[in-house]
């Protein structure tokens, strides 16, 4: 049984094009009992974006306000892009001082991972990859998976991420499980919004990439000295990108042969995380336990915040 939650929607990155999906996803939140508040972020128009930048980065300081209740959820309600734009706008030193160690649940991914990143780097706090408003909670169909990862996630202090893909490696490591969108992470290397993790597991996901960009984000990784410094690579889904006759075989398997024999790293395939329907939720900082082999693999997770 799902206990009712309050619910605090931000607007950082883009607007939503489907005004039906956030209907959705706001009715099915309330429909189980949650209070949802901030909707009207949804109805922010400028350019391209959901509300201006100053908007934007008021959406999550005002977190940092001793006077604004601290809802138990932060969902995001979209990706796209925009969230660059405000990273030298949060209040790092205010959230973290409201936020470290409080039981609430930040949570999105895509365009978001920028602001996980940055929250991690800065202010040293926990946030969730997972579901957002309008893609997730807002589909014509909601993911049963999708939904049952989340609530586990985000009320259970310890759990398992298990899927048996067969994997390539024997793989049994611990560390600091980050990551999200590899689009993201790449663009935010050489800057200081990039965490500098010593011993991760990083799990990366991206969408409408073609393999050759996800190799150059890849390797800018590697030459940055980012994969050198991580156990193992974990890939969600990498949906979109198209292949050309011109590709004669180069495909995703062949990018991640190749950065695996670079790097040296372990690579593990088939976490359900990413753009598609099915979404796992994952903790973004927490402690994790990877093994793999040929039965498939495990990711245990501990030390995230959770739901009182």
């Amino acid at each position: 049984m799902i206990r009712p939650r309050t619910i605090e929607i931000v607007a950082p990155s883009g607007y939503p094009p489907d005004e039906a999906a956030v209907e959705r996803g706001i009715a099915r939140l309330r429909a189980d009992g949650h209070h949802v508040l901030g909707t009207e972020v949804a109805e922010r128009r400028y350019l391209r974006f959901s509300g201006t930048d100053a908007q934007r980065a008021d959406d999550l300081n005002r977190l940092a306000d001793a006077a604004h209740p601290l809802p138990d959820i932060v969902l995001a309600l979209r990706g796209s892009y925009g969230a660059v734009r405000i990273l030298d706008s949060l209040d790092y030193a205010g959230l973290q001082r409201r936020l470290a160690g409080a039981p609430v649940a930040i949570c999105g991914h895509s365009d978001f991972t920028a602001v996980q990143l940055a929250l991690f780097a800065r202010a040293g706090l926990v946030t969730f990859g997972g579901p957002m408003l309008t893609a997730n909670f807002g589909a014509q169909t909601l993911s049963a998976f999708t939904a049952e990862r989340f609530w586990c996630a985000l009320e259970s202090p310890e759990f398992t991420v298990r899927e048996s893909v067969p994997q390539a490696d024997e793989v049994d490591v611990s560390g600091t499980l980050w990551g999200g969108n590899l689009a993201m992470i790449a663009a935010l290397v050489g800057t200081r919004y990039m965490p500098q993790i010593e011993g991760g597991i990083l799990f990366i996901e991206d969408v409408n990439e073609h393999p050759f960009r996800v190799e150059r984000m890849l390797y800018q990784l590697h030459l940055a000295g980012v994969l050198a410094r991580q156990r193992a690579l974990v890939l969600g889904d990498f949906t979109g990108g198209k292949l050309a006759p011109y590709d004669n075989g180069y495909d995703l398997s062949a990018v991640l042969e190749q950065i695996g024999m670079v790097t040296g790293l372990p690579v593990v395939t088939g976490l359900r995380f990413g753009h598609g329907a099915d979404l796992v939720t994952l903790p973004f900082g927490a402690h994790a336990r990877l093994q793999a082999g040929r039965e498939g693999f495990a990711l245990t997770v501990t030390g995230h915040p959770t739901l009182r």
